[in-house]
């Protein structure tokens, strides 16, 4: 099936494009496709026509084994949300938010479809005048962020996990990662280098401290709850507008885990201006004033379904997942760049030595954070009585 000559070259690729579209647009109803965004996992591209802009996943596979579950826990997802997101529609107070819907084939009783050569696609609505940000700039777009996480957890928090298929197991349960980190160190053919002796010595000085969220959970002091479990602040959409946070995006990942998951890679990717890509690492540090922001808007909303101990962990998240995401795009480096995209041989060590910068900057700062912790939940406690 050939593409309209002016929106498309004749490459087959182009070609295979259009008809993963038309499966669920129908036929002829494809104007344009083109990528969109800079997933490290699944290949996204932004489709118009039909009735209007759409997002075209082909969700990969070699990460997510069981992608039925995935569209499965969207499908609970929705209806859990939609009704609760229809009964605040007259709340003047509460601003727009959106849950991206899926869009199901047009043949057939599936929420997805398979193309010959085994991929795995679906189709979800494009969330307009929206925008993404890579790097916190102001301490409005951290607030935002936090309260566009809170608002989530808030929607969520009382899904029966039972009803949540656990579609990544193991994702993010650190001590997992420490044991596939000493595997691949075992079997890895990557050049030695300073880089990688730091790394190295990095990650055996803080084998110990990776249980500390597991530890808390067996001990019955952490739950396990919905999360979206790749909340990083380029997953939160702001309103072009207004720069509110009005959704969430990417929700492959939606499962049971810990919430500090979620919280912790917010922080990460939120206070840490350089970005996840600086190759100046002098530029990379956790900045206080941002945390205060994030997590200001983040217990504007969620404050409410917090315990005591899950105020105590969130210093702890932001530490462990900031040195975990370090871990594995060390590990990957070390396996041969397999999971994580990577645009040259060493592109995974360069992102694991910025991360494992931010964990130094928050270990020097740690007790800073935890008293911030204290004086926004306490603030936020007593502007809710």
């Amino acid at each position: 099936m050939t593409a309209p000559a002016d929106t498309f070259s004749e490459s087959s690729e182009d070609a295979r494009l259009v008809a993963v579209a038309e499966a669920f647009l129908g036929s002829g109803a494809v104007q344009k496709i083109c990528s969109l965004g800079n997933g490290n996992v699944n290949d996204t591209y932004l489709l118009n026509g039909g009735n209007g802009a759409y997002v075209l996943q082909r969700l990969n596979t070699a990460v997510f084994a069981n992608p039925e579950q995935v569209m499965r826990n969207l499908q609970v997802l929705g209806d859990h949300v939609q009704p609760k997101l229809a009964r605040e529609s007259g709340d003047t107070s509460r601003g727009r938010w959106e849950l991206p819907k899926v869009i199901a084939p047009h043949s057939g009783d599936l929420l997805w479809h398979c193309c010959p050569d085994g991929g795995f696609w679906r189709c979800t609505s494009f969330i307009q005048n929206a925008c993404s940000i890579d790097r916190i700039e102001h301490q409005d777009q951290a607030r935002q962020v936090g309260a566009g996480l809170g608002r989530f957890h808030r929607l969520i928090h009382d899904i029966p996990c039972d009803q949540l298929s656990d579609t990544l197991e193991g994702f993010h349960v650190t001590p997992r990662y420490l044991t596939l980190y000493h595997r691949a160190l075992v079997r890895s053919q990557a050049s030695r280098c300073a880089s990688t002796d730091h790394c190295m010595a990095f990650i055996r000085d803080r084998e110990q401290f990776c249980t500390v969220l597991e530890q808390a959970r067996h001990r019955g002091e952490l739950t396990i709850r919905p999360i979206h479990g790749d909340p990083k602040c380029n997953n939160v959409m702001l309103d072009q507008s207004s720069g509110e946070a009005i959704a969430l995006i990417d929700l492959d990942t939606v499962k049971p885990g810990l919430i500090h998951y979620d919280i912790g890679d917010a922080l990460r990717s939120c206070c840490n201006p350089a970005g996840e890509e600086c190759e100046e690492l002098d530029q990379v540090v956790f900045s206080m004033d941002l945390a205060q922001a994030m997590l200001q808007g983040y217990l504007s909303e969620a404050q409410s379904f917090l315990s005591p101990w899950d105020l105590h962990y969130i210093p702890a998240s932001a530490r462990l997942i900031s040195f975990e995401l370090g871990l594995r795009f060390f590990t990957d480096h070390l396996n041969g760049n397999v999971y994580f995209k990577a645009n040259h041989p060493t592109h995974n060590l360069e992102r694991a030595l910025v991360q494992f910068r931010l964990t130094e900057s928050i270990e020097g700062q740690f007790q800073q954070l935890e008293h911030l912790v204290n004086e926004l939940a306490s603030a936020a406690s007593g502007a809710s009585c």
